[in-house]
């Protein structure tokens, strides 16, 4: 196992020192966008913003994010729904002002609400979308139209709902939690839009996520595997408990495959309140798949028939299953299935899904050699991750940088990886959360053995080296990058990659 020297400090550690005294999960290092800028050319309207280029529009947000920082991190879960309650009844409701589609589940929530949300908009809807973590900028999280809302926009639905929250922090026992504050804003920001549909990712778990306070008439649940198991239980069916709380009365369920223990925790659930079930496997599913140019080309059942030839720019098994399910609940909201048996507009769902993107999502943000990012942060995600790579690229050499949080499964991370890396660079993002670069590599040398692990704690000293290794053995064409272990990592390795 080999580690660089250690460098003085300059540029790069004065940023993340700045950036680190806020909520990890509230901003990304801007140090890559000043200090490692390899690539060339801007962003490709991947719905990732910047910063803000107007310094007093930058001040602004930055005081806003710091005001989000002060209050419980969204990491802290509380089983309550009183102070989102208390919110929404002293804001009039704004959840209630529109029909919604609730997703939860373990992976693959943010790529399906983008499908989701493409499907919707395609159809001539106005959209709104709420996700969690964001990848690099927090203004990500609320979209309307199939956009991020602008930095402005951000602050003026805050400052908005400022005097409110105030009021309702000097009432509850505990403040509103950063989780809680953005949920209020994004049901506020679609209420006022005003949007046709909200798209809805639950934060963690479902019984008591902040967003549960809509009564959606789609509920979506996602593959279900062990993450989070210090706050929603440690079986499949203890955490399928928590998720199968967003099935409301008389919704649909569109369920994705799951681990028998716990779908028979969710139809029990839908069972008591009278709920339709569509199962993926049985009422819809992916009827095959091929590796295309830049994605896969699917033959999808729908609820209502067959959708061939379409186009989905997205990598692995798993994105494919992910469009499935999305199409599925778009069906259900217009009633396919129960109210009537037919297609939706097939060239409209092929539009649809070949304009998806997904970022941090198996993404390519450089070539020669390829560099591909992928947010997986627990073992059934890297295993996906890891199925797409080898399906989709021909590398002959793959070397992997990976950066973790403390709290996750970083073994059955790298142990998924393991395969299909030649060797592993390991570093750590700028989080308060990140797993100590010494402590994960000690880990990663179990898994890979000493002579196949490096460490450079500093990621854009690792993203350096890996694309070094990358290069090694005349393999320039052939070989590859692949960026994981956390959102965080990930987001910030896209501003060093020039992508911010």
């Amino acid at each position: 196992m080999s580690e660089s020297p250690q460098k003085e400090p300059d540029e790069f550690d004065e940023i993340v020192g700045a950036e680190t005294d806020r909520d990890p999960d509230l901003a990304v290092i801007e140090a890559g966008s000043r200090t490692l800028r390899t690539q060339s050319g801007p962003p490709q309207g991947d719905g990732v913003p910047s910063r803000p280029a107007d310094p007093e529009l930058d001040r602004a947000l930055r005081e806003v994010e710091a005001e989000l920082a002060g209050r419980w991190p969204e990491t802290k879960l509380d089983p309550s729904l009183v102070r989102v309650e208390a919110l929404m009844d002293i804001l009039g409701s704004p959840q209630r002002a529109y029909p919604s589609i609730h997703i939860t589940g373990t992976n693959g929530k943010t790529s399906t609400a983008r499908m989701i949300e493409a499907l919707l908009g395609a159809f001539e809807l106005r959209t709104g979308r709420y996700t969690s973590p964001h990848v690099q900028s927090i203004t990500e999280r609320i979209s309307l139209d199939g956009a991020p809302i602008s930095a402005e926009r951000f602050i003026e639905t805050y400052r908005d709902i400022q005097p409110y929250l105030d009021m309702v922090d000097a009432s509850q026992e505990h403040r509103l939690s950063f989780f809680e504050v953005l949920t209020g804003m994004a049901y506020a920001a679609f209420a006022d839009a005003p949007v046709d549909i909200a798209v809805v990712e639950v934060g963690m778990g479902g019984t008591w996520d902040a967003t549960n306070v809509i009564d959606a008439g789609v509920a979506v649940i996602m593959p279900i595997s062990l993450d989070h198991t210090d706050r929603l239980g440690t079986t499949p069916e203890q955490i399928a408990t928590e998720k199968a709380g967003i099935v409301k009365q008389d919704a649909t369920v569109v369920l994705a495959q799951q681990p028998v223990e716990a779908a028979s925790v969710i139809l029990k659930r839908a069972v008591e309140v009278d709920a339709t079930v569509a199962r993926e496997g049985m009422e819809f599913g992916v009827l095959s798949r091929e590796v295309a140019v830049g994605g896969q080309l699917l033959t999808l059942r729908g609820l209502g028939g067959e959708y061939p030839d379409v186009f989905l720019p997205l990598y692995g098994a798993h994105q494919a299953h992910n469009a499935a399910v999305a199409l599925a609940a778009v069906e259900a909201f217009f009633g396919v299935g129960s109210e009537h048996a037919r297609v939706l507009d097939l060239d409209t769902v092929r539009t649809a899904f070949a304009s998806v993107s997904s970022p941090g999502r198996l993404e390519v943000v450089r070539r020669s050699p390829t560099v591909v990012l992928d947010a997986a942060h627990n073992p059934a995600g890297a295993r996906a991750a890891a199925e797409a790579v080898t399906e989709a690229f021909a590398f002959s050499r793959l070397i992997g940088v990976v950066g973790a949080s403390g709290d996750k499964d970083v073994r059955g991370v790298l142990e998924a990886f393991e395969p299909i890396f030649a060797e592993v660079v390991i570093t750590r993002n700028s989080s308060q959360r990140a797993m100590d670069a010494d402590e994960l590599a000690a880990v990663a040398v179990e898994v890979f053995g000493a002579e196949r692990v490096q460490v450079e704690p500093r990621l854009d000293d690792a993203l350096e080296a890996a694309i070094t290794l990358a290069e090694e053995e005349g393999e320039y064409a052939g070989a590859g990058v692949l960026v994981t272990g956390s959102v965080i990592t990930v987001g910030e390795a896209r501003l060093l990659l020039g992508r911010g």
